[in-house]
């Protein structure tokens, strides 16, 4: 895929304002299309978008292929007919406007879809043909899918390999016996997918014919509580039971002493290789009819990958096993007639890493927090190391924010911090602004910006801590921030930095 110069902004949606605990796909998600129009951006670039778990992260999906129905938009519901403004508002708790108390939203949006189905199924109508299509044309996983989800409310939650060994092991007998059984509650689970993939599409639309593009997230490995994997059990390293014999995560890092254990399972890349990575391209074709371009997360696990054996409780003792490689990405750009991706070439990276990232033609990721210190000609980070076929933020949602980051001395050091001044030739008196200049005046084609740092918030609103249980992915954002000068810094930077979007750039994008 060609990129052209461009910007954007890094803001996952439950990050917006709202009045439901939580943001979602309705007004402020459209307020939103229209400030990055305002601020003369052309990316909105968002976290994975599937249905979350345990601890709530959006990397640790029930599935790669459903949406996050927390993101459904009540008030849509009550404009579709499927709720009532009073059922609205006299079961509505004083939710926090700047974080999200998952446990009680959860319980809160959960009441309103189980209220919406039964409006639906008692007065179907039209809709109903709407319904059945959208079943039909997505059929392929969303009938695990809503049996997955259904069986884990049967079962009270519980991971999948405790539940009854013929449903555990995808037995198809059982697996019928259950579609039957609990036709009702499966029919449920399809109708708040339904209504998330209308709302998303409707605001991917909109976003879409205002110049807007959307960046989505992928994670190279998906959960193991997942229909992903409780569907395919063949294409995963398990025990005869179900559980994982070798598990994903990285070695001592930056982020982490112990690595980080993430817990994935491991493919069996030998026998996806065997099918031409059906699965694969099924799961990309899906997340690429939903976002304009993909960021995959941990890309170099496609070269080499950290294994670690299920019982071991860090990640210190691993291996580094070989992955599928270049020829992965060769049978994928064949099937998908182009690859719209971005690397994210971070952390262990070696020359062969690099070499796959290349071959594929695919742009990497230059993070500026990961740039100061020790003067080195060869730190990519540094500014004047930037290339053009590449994407530059100045943080991702697992870094502090830059403000954040600039006031933990562990973090920025004075030795960084110094060098920084000595860039940029004075003293640094907004260092989030600093960091956003060095990004728009990059050659790097695609430049990045995460919300906090425009708004120059601290640590108290970073997104997530790699390594911590719980307490993250809850930032939100206020309304008043909508009208918080920063809208009109990054437009003139942007336009300064010739980032600008032009209708000759948007014509070309609508021809590719």
């Amino acid at each position: 895929m060609a990129f052209t110069r461009a910007s954007g902004v890094l803001l996952h949606p439950t990050s917006l304002p709202g009045r439901y605990g939580v943001g979602d796909l309705g007004e402020w998600a459209y307020r939103f299309v229209d400030y990055l129009v305002e601020a003369k951006q052309s990316l909105w670039q968002v976290l994975p978008l599937g249905p979350t778990s345990y601890g709530d992260s959006p990397y640790q999906a029930l599935s790669s292929f459903a949406g996050n129905t927390l993101l459904i938009s009540i008030d849509q519901l009550v404009e579709d007919g499927w709720l009532l403004p009073d059922e609205v508002a006299t079961t509505l708790p004083e939710f926090s406007a700047t974080h999200v108390d998952y446990g009680t939203v959860i319980d809160y949006h959960n009441g309103m879809l189980a209220t919406a189905y039964e409006r639906f199924k008692a007065n179907p109508g039209k809709s109903e043909r709407e319904f059945s299509a959208f079943r039909h044309g997505n059929r392929a996983w969303l009938d695990d899918f809503a049996l997955f989800m259904t069986l884990k409310t049967v079962h009270e939650g519980r991971p999948w390999v405790e539940w009854e060994s013929a449903l555990a092991l995808y037995q198809p007998a059982a697996i019928a016996a259950a579609h039957a059984q609990y036709a009702d509650l499966v029919e449920q689970y399809a109708f708040r997918q339904w209504q998330f993939f209308k709302q998303w599409f409707a605001l991917k639309s909109y976003a879409n014919n205002m110049g807007i593009r959307f960046i989505g997230d992928a994670p190279i490995f998906v959960a193991h509580d997942s229909s992903d994997v409780w569907g395919n059990q063949k294409l995963f390293y398990l025990d005869k039971q179900g559980n994982p014999t070798v598990i994903a995560g990285v070695p001592p890092d930056y982020f982490s002493a112990d690595g980080q254990r993430w817990g994935n399972p491991h493919y069996r890349w030998d026998r996806m290789a065997k099918d031409g990575y059906g699965w694969w391209i099924a799961r990309l074709k899906a997340i690429l009819s939903m976002v304009d371009v993909l960021r995959i997360d941990h890309f170099r696990g496609f070269e080499a990958y950290w294994e670690v054996a299920a019982s071991e409780t860090t990640a210190r003792n691993g291996r580094w096993v070989k992955g599928p490689g270049s020829a992965f990405f060769k049978v994928v750009n064949a099937a998908l007639g182009g690859l719209p991706i971005i690397a994210e070439d971070l952390g262990v990276i070696t020359p062969e890493v690099e070499a796959m990232r290349d071959d594929a033609g695919l742009p990497g990721m230059k993070v500026l927090q990961f740039a100061w210190g020790e003067i080195s000609a060869e730190n990519p980070f540094l500014p004047f190391n930037h290339v053009p076929n590449s994407v530059v933020y100045s943080g991702t949602h697992d870094n502090n924010t830059t403000v954040g980051w600039w006031k933990d001395e562990k973090e920025a050091t004075p030795a960084m911090k110094d060098h920084i001044a000595r860039f940029v030739g004075h003293p640094v008196e907004e260092p989030h602004w600093e960091m956003i200049r060095f990004a728009q005046a990059s050659v790097a084609h695609t430049a990045v910006v995460p919300m906090q740092d425009l708004l120059g918030l601290d640590e108290h609103s970073r997104m997530n801590t790699p390594g911590r249980e719980s307490g993250n992915w809850g930032w939100r954002m206020t309304a008043d921030d909508f009208e918080h000068s920063a809208k009109a810094r990054l437009a003139d930077l942007t336009e300064l930095y010739g980032r600008t979007p032009s209708e000759k750039k948007l014509e070309d994008d609508d021809e590719s």
